[in-house]
C-alpha cells in the first residue's frame, strides 16, 4: 500500500500556522513512508472563499518547502461527484429530504435549551410519506438532505495519536445535514462532512492526519464511509497550538498567518523547524535544530503528543537566530536587501553589493529576525543622525571636540580606511592629544552612530567611511 495523505485548507483566509503545522506533519509522514502528499482546496464556501487566499496558501506552503505531489484540486469543481454520492445515499434509504423550516428548528432549540438538553435535531422528517413531502413542497419549502444517524450505534476507531476513541451515535446531534436546500427538487450545495469523505475516497487517501478540532467530525465521517461501502482510512488527530493562556491560538494573539511570520523576518527553515517541534518529539529529545528532510527520517505519529502545544515566541526567536548566525554572508545579504528596500534605504543592490555585505557581516551575528536589520543598520543608510541623550552628553565632555578634530585631520591622509588604520588613528590621537583611549572611543561612537551602544565601532567606522559619511558626522559632532 502506498501511503497517501492530504492537506485540505479552506481559502477563506490566509494560511494559518495551525493549518501549516498540520501540513508539516502530513508532509513528514508522507516522506517518511515513501508516500504521496496531496493538496486539496476546500472551497465549497463560495461566499467566503477568495482566489487571493488560495494563492496565499500555495505560496505559503511552497515558501515553507512543503512541496505537494498531486493537486491542487478544488472542491468547487467536483460538485457533481458529491451530488452523485448524495443520490446514492438517498437511493439506499440512508438519507432523506428534510423540510423542517428555520423557525421550527429555532423553536426546537429553544425547547431543548429550556429543558437543559444538548441541541440536536429530533429526526422528525425521517419517515415522511410521499403525500407529506408533496404537501411541504406545495407550501414552497425547499428540503435539505439529511443522513440517518442511528442513536444506538457506537462508533470506535484506533487513532494513531490518541489510541482508541469511542463515540455514541446519540451524541452526534441527530440526523446530519449533508446537502443544503435547493429549489426544484435538485440536490443543493453538499456540505463539509459529505464532501471530505467523497474526496478522500476518490483520492485514495490512506491516512487522515489533522487537528484535534476535527475529532468530533470523525464519527460522522466514519458512518458515511460505511454507508458508501468503502474501507476507512487511518486517523490521527494532532494537538492544537495554544497561546500562553492555554487557549487555541487565534487572531487575537497577533500574528497567526504564515505570510505575517515571513514579513516579520522569520525564515522558512527556522519556522518549519519550530512547527515540527509543536506537538512532536524527535527520538533524540535534545535535538532541536534539523531540516525537514532530517525530521522526515524519524517522524512517526506515535511520537506526536496528545496535549496541546503552547506557542513560545522566545523559542522561535532563538531558532531563527541560530539559522541566521550560521548563514553565509552572501545568502544573508540576499535576504536582507528586500527589508532594506521596503524601509526606503538608498542603495544599488548591484553596485553597492560589497558595501552591503560588509554591513551584513557586521550585524549578522546579532540578528534574531531579518527585519531587525532595518533598525540595526539604519545608521549606515541615514544621512543625518538623531542623537540619543547619552550621546549628546558625551559629545559635550571636555576634550571630546578636540578628539574629533584630531581624527578628522588624520583621516585626510586615509582615503581608503581599513580597520588597522582606524585603530592606528585612535592610538595616535590618544598619544598626541594626551587623551584617554576610552574618551576617544566613546566620543567617536557618539559622533558616528548617535548612540552609546551598537555594533563594533571600528567596523562601523570603516563602512561609513566608504560613503564619506564619517566625515560629515565628525564635523557635526564637533558642533554639538
Amino acid at each position: 500500500m502506498t501511503v497517501r495523505v492530504r492537506i485540505a485548507p479552506s481559502p477563506t483566509g490566509n494560511l494559518h500556522i495551525g493549518t501549516a503545522r498540520t501540513a508539516v506533519f502530513n508532509w513528514l509522514y508522507a516522506r517518511n513512508t515513501g508516500g504521496k502528499f496531496i493538496l486539496r482546496i476546500e472551497d465549497t464556501d463560495l461566499e467566503r472563499s477568495r482566489p487571493e487566499y488560495t494563492d496565499n496558501i500555495q505560496t505559503g506552503l511552497t515558501w515553507l518547502g512543503l512541496t505537494w505531489d498531486e493537486g491542487p484540486s478544488f472542491q468547487s469543481q467536483r460538485l457533481d461527484l458529491y451530488r452523485q454520492a448524495v443520490q446514492t445515499l438517498l437511493d439506499k434509504g440512508l438519507a432523506y429530504r428534510c423540510y423542517t423550516s428555520a423557525a421550527e428548528l429555532d423553536q426546537m432549540r429553544e425547547e431543548q435549551k429550556a429543558k437543559k438538553q444538548a441541541p440536536r435535531y429530533d429526526n422528525r422528517h425521517r419517515h415522511l410519506t410521499p403525500e407529506q413531502q408533496a404537501a411541504f413542497e406545495a407550501e414552497g419549502r425547499q428540503p435539505v438532505i439529511r443522513f440517518i444517524i442511528d442513536d444506538d450505534r457506537t462508533i470506535s476507531w484506533h487513532d494513531m495519536v490518541r489510541g482508541t476513541v469511542t463515540w455514541k451515535g446519540s451524541d452526534l446531534g441527530g440526523d446530519m445535514v449533508i446537502a443544503r436546500a435547493s429549489s426544484g427538487g435538485d440536490i443543493g450545495q453538499p456540505l463539509y462532512n459529505l464532501a471530505v469523505v467523497v474526496d478522500d475516497i476518490d483520492m485514495n487517501i490512506t491516512h487522515v492526519i489533522r487537528g484535534e478540532d476535527h475529532i468530533g467530525n470523525t464519527p460522522k465521517q466514519i458512518l458515511l464511509y460505511e454507508a458508501l461501502g468503502t474501507a476507512l482510512p487511518e486517523f490521527a488527530h494532532t494537538p492544537l497550538i495554544l497561546n500562553k493562556e492555554g487557549q487555541k491560538l487565534s487572531k487575537r494573539d497577533g500574528v497567526t498567518s504564515i505570510s505575517d511570520f515571513k514579513d516579520m523576518g522569520y525564515i522558512p527553515e527556522a519556522l518549519v523547524n519550530y512547527m515540527t517541534l509543536l506537538g512532536w518529539t524527535p527520538p533524540d529529545s535534545t535535538q532541536e535544530i534539523f531540516t525537514l528532510s532530517e525530521a522526515a527520517q524519524h517522524f512517526s505519529c506515535d511520537r506526536v503528543n496528545k496535549a496541546g502545544a503552547k506557542f513560545d515566541w522566545d523559542k522561535l526567536n532563538w531558532l531563527n537566530s541560530q539559522y541566521l548566525h550560521k548563514m553565509a554572508v552572501p545568502q544573508l545579504t540576499n535576504l536582507l536587501i528586500p527589508y532594506w528596500q521596503i524601509a526606503g534605504y538608498d542603495f544599488d543592490p548591484v553596485s553597492d553589493r560589497p558595501w552591503l555585505e560588509q554591513i551584513t557581516a557586521l550585524i549578522g551575528p546579532s540578528l534574531v529576525r531579518l527585519k531587525d536589520a532595518v533598525d540595526m543598520s539604519k545608521l549606515f543608510f541615514t544621512p543625518t543622525l538623531e542623537y540619543e541623550e547619552e550621546a549628546t552628553a558625551q559629545l559635550q565632555q571636555p576634550g571630546a571636540a578636540d578628539a574629533l578634530q584630531a581624527i578628522l585631520e588624520a583621516l585626510s591622509s586615509c582615503p581608503q580606511l581599513t580597520s588597522a588604520q582606524a585603530q592606528e588613528i585612535t592610538k595616535k590621537v590618544s598619544k598626541e592629544k594626551n587623551l584617554k583611549k576610552g574618551l576617544i572611543m566613546r566620543t567617536l561612537r557618539a559622533a558616528l552612530t548617535g548612540a552609546m551602544h551598537g555594533p563594533d565601532l571600528i567596523e562601523s567606522w570603516v563602512i561609513l567611511h566608504q560613503r564619506e559619511m564619517d566625515i560629515t558626522r565628525l564635523q557635526e559632532g564637533i558642533k554639538s
